[in-house]
């Protein structure tokens, strides 16, 4: 079948491609940089002929409260509407396990925002929720650093390579719409301040990770189970211990 990849060329969309590719799928990368924009509608009409499939991995430049709103809306208005009128029959979109508990950050308002239009839309759709990736651990300890010092909550997280979570959506392009959510988790939990002083630590990154239940994740505070996937997640195969040691 043939999958059109809304941000076929990112860190997700790139190994989406290649996996869809590999297993026989006619998998087409789109974004700015092969002359599709969804923001504008540049493109779309043209890439969407003969598509079954549409999976959004793309996400916005900027997380500024008001960007990223506007980033989320009008990229998804247009794109499911170039989908309906292209007869597309599945549209699947990557977001975030614990979105819907994260509501006081600007980001994750966002992309409840795209889910209730694409639950509005009338194609039938797939939602994968995926925990954190491994390689985020960065940007995390990045937005919580203030000085020299990481200052992170002790919520629990279940993280998950960036491979497993690819393999996650493939599957469910190729299946069945599900019309809810199929949520992705990483096969151990940590706490959030432990699991980024491990980070740092395999680094040799010299900032001191504080913990400090009232610290914000961008821009909200977490309790202890805010990020954790329920009971029926997919649990992936790579542990971050694995993934670590393969880093240095």
């Amino acid at each position: 079948m043939k999958v059109v990849v809304i941000g076929g060329t990112g860190l997700i969309g790139s190994k989406l491609i290649a996996k869809l590719n590999g297993h026989g799928h006619e998998a087409v990368p789109a974004a700015p940089s092969t002359g599709v924009n969804t923001l504008t509608g540049e493109g779309l009409a043209e890439v969407l002929k003969g598509a079954s499939v549409v999976v959004d991995v793309s996400n916005s430049p900027s997380f500024e409260d008001d960007a990223v709103m506007e980033f989320f809306r009008t990229s998804t208005t247009n794109l499911l509407k170039a989908e309906a009128d292209a007869g597309v029959t599945h549209h699947v979109a990557l977001s975030v396990v614990g979105t819907e508990r994260l509501q006081e950050s600007g980001y994750f308002r966002a992309k409840r925002a795209q889910e209730e239009l694409i639950k509005a839309s009338g194609i039938p759709y797939s939602l994968v929720h995926a925990t954190q990736f491994f390689e985020f651990v960065k940007s995390i300890a990045a937005a919580a650093t203030e000085g020299d010092t990481v200052r992170l909550a002790p919520a629990k997280i279940q993280p998950i390579h960036s491979d497993d979570v690819a393999a996650a959506v493939g599957r469910t392009a190729v299946g069945n719409p599900v019309n809810g959510v199929v949520e992705v988790a990483g096969p151990d939990t940590f706490q959030l301040d432990e699991l980024i002083r491990k980070g740092l630590a395999a680094k040799n990154d010299p900032r001191t990770v504080v913990t400090d239940p009232h610290a914000q994740y961008f821009g909200t505070e977490l309790q202890e189970t805010t990020l954790l996937p329920g009971p029926d997640a997919r649990i992936a195969a790579t542990r971050f211990t694995d993934w670590l040691a393969q880093q240095s």
